[in-house]
């Protein structure tokens, strides 16, 4: 059998064994349709486009969340130099917890006291780790300037080689987002990385977790604070948060909080404020 063997054989058999390996291997045979700059971007959209109506996406949203996205070398640069998360616990928690980020949690907690006791039977998630995680996203929803397209983005760090696997499922969700009739293309405008509203859902969370609280028949989580809060409990117990526990370092709701953001001064930073603000400090 070796000796009737040709090259052209043997080639054929390599082939069908790369493939193979792309296949069996996640991210593989997306990594090679990926950038480092502009040029290919207006090709790999097109690609997408037409993934996106594999998936089963209206080609209406896909023609109106995709009409003008361009690549956004704004958004890489500010990919490549995040530096917050290399401080340490103290001094982040310094920069981002001081008494009036405090005082203000607590004016919180009291005037939608009535939404957070739905929030607490509903889903067991304790009202000072929900607004904890709302003040430390976005100081309450005041520092959502919404200066970014999310679509834009979330293309650009799509295409973007550096983060493709992991963005690419987010900027689908962004156009099933516009399908489902959540938010037009225009009002997904927030942070750079694709974040959403006031605690900041990436859309692949929000098209999971985001809940209607209102009862207005939208999931908004930009202006409706029971929307904002409610989703954000709901996010934490889908990842398993246990009600009545502790979230001090070590349990398993600390674990949960690593699901909401995975550095560890962050995950310490709601972790503190939380308890602080339940005993009064």
């Amino acid at each position: 059998m070796t000796d009737r063997t040709t090259v052209a054989g043997r080639a054929a058999a390599c082939g069908l064994l790369l493939m193979s390996l792309l296949i069996a291997v996640p991210g593989i045979a997306s990594a090679q349709s990926c950038g480092n700059g502009p040029e290919g971007f207006g090709r790999w959209l097109e690609a997408m486009k037409g993934q996106a109506a594999r998936q089963g996406i209206s080609q209406s949203a896909i023609d109106r969340a995709l009409a003008g996205v361009s690549y956004d070398p704004t958004v890489i640069r500010l990919d490549r130099s995040q530096r917050s998360f290399k401080l340490s616990f103290e001094q982040f928690y310094a920069r981002r917890v001081g008494s009036a980020l405090m005082r203000r949690a607590q004016e919180r907690l009291a005037r939608h006291r009535a939404v957070f006791d739905r929030i607490e039977k509903q889903y067991g998630v304790p009202r000072e780790i929900v607004v904890a995680i709302w003040g430390l996203e976005t100081n309450f929803g005041a520092d959502t300037s919404g200066r970014f397209s999310i679509v834009r983005s979330l293309a650009t760090l799509a295409y973007d080689c550096r983060r493709s696997a992991f963005f690419t499922p987010q900027f689908l969700d962004s156009i099933r987002i516009v399908q489902r009739g959540d938010m037009a293309p225009a009002q997904l405008r927030g942070g750079w990385a694709g974040e959403i509203g006031q605690t900041q859902f990436l859309p692949s969370p929000y098209i999971k977790y985001a809940v209607d609280f209102d009862g207005d028949g939208r999931r908004d989580l930009v202006s409706s604070v029971p929307d904002i809060l409610a989703s954000t409990a709901n996010f934490l117990r889908g990842h398993g948060w246990q009600r009545g526990g502790s979230w001090e370092p070590g349990s398993a709701n600390y674990r949960v909080i690593r699901d909401w953001n995975r550095a560890e001064v962050y995950q310490r930073t709601i972790s503190v404020m939380a308890t602080r603000l339940k005993s009064g400090r």
